[in-house]
């Protein structure tokens, strides 16, 4: 996947300003596509030229005007094509499994608190996840959303997406927790 690609399906889910794609970037698409503002920026000027994108000059009260990105036919074709294409499962590169494989050499205990804090990484991620599932797709708004009429097919692929990083990391987690103990019970006269 490109850039390009993720910033089409943003652009489609709403379109926006580079600032504000930028933030949603920050916020969900980074968790699982990341790219710096500069590059969205740049992209998003490449995107122009090359007519995939539509840019509207809005102004604002009291602030510069922004410009507004949509996604324009040629861009709408170029993310069809993508989405019919096979793709392979990605390489994993993962620093701390190699570390902890070379704890063996070391002392494992030594890692400890890497891990610990690594895990904590992850579940303040699935906190965050799972905030985020409560406020869009479990709780009341999602109740006043099923009433409202048949399941919008944009929040549904959103939420099966959001269940996967939530799984991720639960199963991350677990896994976590699994090395720690092997790091305990090894100990420093390993």
């Amino acid at each position: 996947m490109a850039i390009e690609h993720a910033i089409l399906v943003s652009l489609l889910e709403q379109p926006g300003s580079g600032y504000e794609l930028a933030r949603r970037f920050d916020r969900s698409i980074g968790y699982f596509w990341t790219a710096t503002h500069q590059q969205i920026y740049r992209v998003l000027k490449r995107m122009e030229s090359d007519g995939w994108i539509d840019v509207r000059d809005v102004p604002q009260q009291g602030r510069p005007g922004k410009k507004e990105y949509s996604v324009a036919a040629p861009g709408r074709a170029a993310l069809s094509e993508w989405l019919d294409q096979p793709i392979e499962p990605e390489s994993v590169r993962h620093d701390l499994a190699v570390k902890i494989r070379g704890a063996a050499f070391d002392d494992p205990a030594a890692l400890i608190r890497e891990v610990e804090r690594y895990r904590q990484v992850h579940a303040d991620r699935l906190a965050h996840y799972l905030a985020g599932e409560a406020r869009d797709f479990t709780g009341p708004r999602a109740a006043q959303d099923a009433a409202a009429g048949p399941p919008d097919a944009g929040r549904e692929l959103q939420h099966v997406v959001l269940r996967g990083g939530i799984a991720y990391e639960r199963m991350t987690l677990d896994w976590l927790d699994d090395v720690l103990a092997t790091l305990r019970r090894l100990g420093p006269e390993h």
